[in-house]
């Protein structure tokens, strides 16, 4: 699958170096570094995109400016791609208002759009969009990515006398290479330690989401990225975790 990359900071390098680093060996991957500013209106948006850009099957919109957005048609038809993924880990670079326009504006030209809120809450099938609510796409493009990063899975092989985390594969990696990072760090960790360690190994990555409100979770997209890695630990060591119940005291005979 050929991959175009439009980056513009050290939020889209991040994510070009995990994917070169740990994608498949038959994804290629090319980047263009968008411009630093823009104006606040673009009348015509390939008066800002380069003479040429390379064939692509799927736009990775890495970008840390609202108007890359508007440019994400135009470069869709000059590279012939099929499908854009267009992340929202920051409302400053991608507004709720904008991205529901880019998918309407590609769906117009017949690509796909997957605009995932935050990029790590992207599965094979759908993605999340706000608080308890997940949106479906169509998109064999975003699908084979999404197969590799996203949403993170991780492979826990758990000792059941020690009750302590003695291997951690990934099944499938967030695209910063936050879920890798994490499960590295869980070797040997306890059961009962293991969410509350995934969360606190999320943020000292760092996530690189937003640590603003965000109107549509009521959260901070970091924080919402930490709970979909602290979710996926938690139930694969549910079994073995010790629950301990307590049992109120009668006091009702106690004479003061």
């Amino acid at each position: 699958m050929r991959m175009l990359a439009i980056i513009s900071g050290e939020y889209g390098r991040r994510h070009v170096e995990n994917l070169r680093a740990h994608g498949p060996a038959d994804w290629e991957i090319m980047t263009w570094q968008a411009p630093a500013a823009f104006p606040l209106v673009i009348d015509y948006p390939e008066d800002h995109l380069p003479a040429g850009l390379p064939p692509a099957d799927l736009i990775l919109a890495f970008g840390e400016h609202k108007a890359i957005a508007e440019l994400l048609p135009d470069i869709a038809k000059a590279t012939g791609a099929q499908a854009v993924l267009a992340p929202v880990d920051n409302e400053n670079w991608l507004p709720r208002g904008l991205a529901r326009q880019l998918r309407g504006w590609l769906a117009d030209i017949g690509v796909a759009c997957a605009t995932p809120k935050p990029l790590c809450a992207l599965t094979e099938t759908h993605y999340g969009a706000r608080r308890r609510e997940w949106a479906a796409y169509d998109s064999p493009h975003i699908a084979e990515f999404a197969r590799c990063f996203g949403k993170p899975e991780l492979d826990l092989t758990i000792d059941a006398a020690t009750r302590t985390i003695t291997a951690a594969g990934v099944k499938r990696d967030a695209v910063c290479g936050c879920a890798r990072h994490v499960a590295e760090r869980l070797i040997g960790i306890g059961v009962d330690d293991a969410g509350q360690e995934a969360g606190l190994l999320h943020h000292h990555y760092p996530c690189l989401a937003s640590m603003g409100i965000d109107p549509d979770y009521g959260d901070t997209l970091l924080h919402i990225s930490g709970n979909l890695l602290k979710d996926d630990v938690n139930e694969q060591v549910k079994p073995y975790r010790q629950i301990h119940y307590l049992t109120p005291g009668k006091r009702a005979d106690e004479k003061w």
